[in-house]
């Protein structure tokens, strides 16, 4: 008997507990909060982002403690994970539009700080929606879209000049091939000169050996000639020295 109402204490004693448990969670979320709060009021900003988050991880996700979170990192100029924290907290506040509609402010805002122009459009429109009487998301969407036209213009601007000074950089590299064409065309005619005028200096040599060998056949013809013609006149004059003799009869 006394085994079966121990139990029953027992049982009674887990249920009691984890009736409790999320009670007492909840106290230290929202007591992590209010110091949280504290803390960014006296713009401790790293403080406060410290105690919403030990608030985040007792409520599991809490709607607040991410919203404040996002916050303090935004105070911090930690934009990007202020986004984050902004766009955890629109999905966690589906149930409180006007909740939401901030949630989508804030995110507009911390979009806009990263100049991502486009997204934070987008962030304002819906929040827009939820809540058209918010008069700054009116004016920071407007200041969006006409930051989001300057940079699609200045995007077109540095596109056209780089276009141009490829064009620029391509007409220079042509107008180079053109001169190394022409430098090598000139290397060329002047080669095909030194050509010219060796194939010219070589006919010349060749013409100069031709007549000299020429020369020197009808120096010797004449010379033989007239060693032929000397050899005659030697002989006729020999025989001519050379008279029968008469013998007279006296």
């Amino acid at each position: 008997m006394r085994g079966k109402e121990t139990a029953y204490r027992l049982v009674v004693a887990v249920i009691c507990a984890a009736a409790i448990s999320p009670s007492l969670h909840g106290q230290e979320e929202r007591e992590y909060i209010r110091k949280g709060n504290r803390l960014y009021r006296k713009s401790e900003f790293a403080g406060s982002e410290g105690m919403y988050r030990l608030a985040e991880e007792e409520g599991k996700s809490s709607g607040d403690a991410v919203f404040n979170l996002g916050d303090a990192l935004y105070r911090q100029n930690r934009f990007g994970e202020a986004a984050e924290e902004f766009s955890r907290a629109v999905q966690t506040g589906e149930a409180d539009s006007l909740r939401q509609a901030d949630g989508f402010y804030n995110l507009g805002n911390s979009l806009l700080k990263e100049q991502k122009f486009s997204e934070s459009i987008n962030a304002y429109i819906n929040s827009l929606k939820l809540n058209p009487d918010n008069i700054q998301a009116k004016y920071n969407l407007a200041y969006a879209q006409d930051q989001l036209k300057k940079q699609e213009e200045q995007q077109q601007q540095q596109q056209q000049d780089q276009d141009q000074n490829q064009d620029q950089n391509q007409d220079k590299q042509n107008q180079q091939d053109q001169q190394n064409k022409d430098q090598d065309d000139n290397k060329d005619q002047e080669q095909k000169q030194q050509d010219d005028q060796q194939q010219q200096q070589q006919e010349q040599q060749q013409q100069q050996s031709s007549m000299s060998r020429e020369d020197a056949k009808r120096l010797l013809d004449a010379l033989a000639a007239n060693e032929k013609e000397t050899q005659e006149k030697v002989l006729r004059e020999k025989a001519a020295g050379a008279r029968v003799r008469v013998i007279k009869n006296w």
